[in-house]
Parts: structure tokens; C-alpha cells; sequence
């Protein structure tokens, strides 16, 4: 079952949640070190992870799928999240240069139907980064964090999906070795936790994390006829002022 973005948003401000961001977001800056002038793309909840980005890149915007629900963010400034589906964006062909990927594939009904729409959003050699849960971590059995929900894949298994949705990874990686445990000595020591995990079990990482070009060389996907998309409305939005009418006023 799919948390939705209420429980999203109250993990992330946990101190679990909060490490985990912290882990997760280090590995995201050592892939993509300068975005400046980019447009990126942040699909099912990266919102914690795009902080950076907003800053940074010339674009960055927040997809949330219909399942989860959305809430606004940046909570400053123009709203720059939208509901959508998950295999017709909003968005015409090729017109993003990064897309990053956090609770969003393990938990998509088709996973191939969503990378070909990566695929198609994304420019020629634009790259999509994704996290998911590691099928042998600890994370993937810890129903109370988002990262035990959904399908957790396998290294052989996320390569396959890529390559037959014309991406062609070339940068991986593991994260969150530390224990999904809320007990404080344990959190205190996450750096050496990942530190001794990458060197000792990194096939048992709670995220495995991939970067995947986009292959302009293969076969274009070919896109489903659309049907009119209904209008979804947010869990979470914020309630306008009326305005004061004077006595009388209609």
C-alpha cells in the first residue's frame, strides 16, 4: 500500500527521516555537482531532495502521481508541484534535462510506461537518477519509513527495466546502510554506518541508486493515444482569503 503525501511529508520530519534525506541527498549532490542552467524534473515525492536544485538550477518542478496526492512546494514563493499521471505528463517531448526519481518507481503500477515517459520528457543524453529500495536491505521491511512500500528491484533487475525502456545506465551506487531504527545512538552514528556498510555489505544498502542516459540511438517509444485527462485535486492546498464585499454588493 502506498503511503500517501501526509505520511510523506510527517516521515521526512522525523530524525529517521531527516538522516535519510541527509544520506540520500549527499549521494545526489556527488552525481550531479553543477545543475546551474539545467531544467530538472523531480517525479513521485523528491521534494526533500530537490531543495539544491531549486536553488541551483535555471528549472526545477515537483510531479507528484494521483496515488500519493501533492502538497505545495516551495511553501515560499510560487508553487512549483503539480498532480499528474504517470505516464502523460504535462510536459512536450524532450524539454528537461534531469529527472530524479524518489518513491516513485517502486510504487508506479506499470514501472516501464513511466521510465519511456522519463524517456520522452527527457532532452538528447539528458539523464534520469533513481532511488529505490535494495530488495536485500533492511529498508525494504520497514513498513513505517517509504521505503518499505511498494516493489523494491534488484541491481539486475532496475538495469533491465532501464535498457528496455532505452536508457543506458552508467553510474550506480548504494546508500542508507544504517538501520531503519529511531533509536537515537544508532542515528548518531549513521556516517560510520555507511561508511563500514559501502566497504563490508554494500550489496545489503537500503537504497540502490542509478543514473541512466538517455539513448537517442534506439527505437522511439512509441506513445499511447491519450485520452483527456481528468482534473485531479490536491490532498493538501492552500485555502484563499475571501474577499470582504461592502454592504450590499452582490
Amino acid at each position: 500500500m502506498q503511503m500517501d503525501i501526509i505520511e510523506l511529508r510527517d516521515f521526512y520530519s522525523t530524525s529517521l527521516g531527516r538522516v535519510a534525506r541527509k544520506i540520500a541527498s549527499k549521494q545526489l549532490r556527488l552525481r550531479w555537482p553543477d545543475i546551474a542552467g539545467e531544467t530538472v524534473l523531480g517525479f513521485g515525492y523528491a521534494t526533500p531532495y530537490l531543495r539544491r536544485c531549486l536553488d541551483e538550477a535555471a528549472v526545477c518542478m515537483a510531479f507528484m502521481p494521483a496515488g500519493q496526492g501533492v502538497a505545495r512546494w516551495p511553501m515560499r514563493g510560487p508553487n512549483k508541484a503539480i498532480l499528474t499521471e504517470e505516464t502523460g505528463f504535462p510536459l512536450p517531448d524532450g524539454c528537461i534535462d534531469r529527472v530524479l526519481a524518489v518513491h516513485g518507481l517502486e510504487l508506479a503500477p506499470n514501472p516501464n510506461e513511466l521510465c519511456r515517459e522519463f524517456w520522452r520528457v527527457l532532452k538528447p543524453g539528458g539523464r534520469v537518477l533513481i532511488m529505490v529500495p535494495n530488495r536485500r536491505g533492511l529498508w525494504a521491511r520497514a513498513e513505517s519509513t517509504p521505503f518499505g512500500h511498494g516493489r523494491p528491484f534488484s541491481r539486475g533487475q532496475l538495469s533491465l527495466l532501464l535498457k528496455d525502456s532505452l536508457f543506458a545506465p552508467d553510474n550506480w551506487g548504494e546508500a542508507l546502510f544504517v538501520p531503519p531504527l529511531r533509536w537515537r545512538p544508532v542515528l548518531r552514528g549513521a556516517g560510520a554506518w555507511e561508511q563500514i556498510g559501502a566497504a563490508m555489505w554494500p550489496g545489503f544498502s537500503g537504497l540502490t541508486i542509478v543514473e541512466a542516459v538517455k539513448d537517442v540511438y534506439g527505437i522511439t517509444p512509441v506513445q499511447e493515444a491519450r485520452k483527456s485527462r481528468a482534473r485531479l485535486r490536491p490532498i493538501i492546498a492552500p485555502v484563499p482569503a475571501v474577499p470582504h464585499r461592502a454592504h450590499g454588493e452582490r
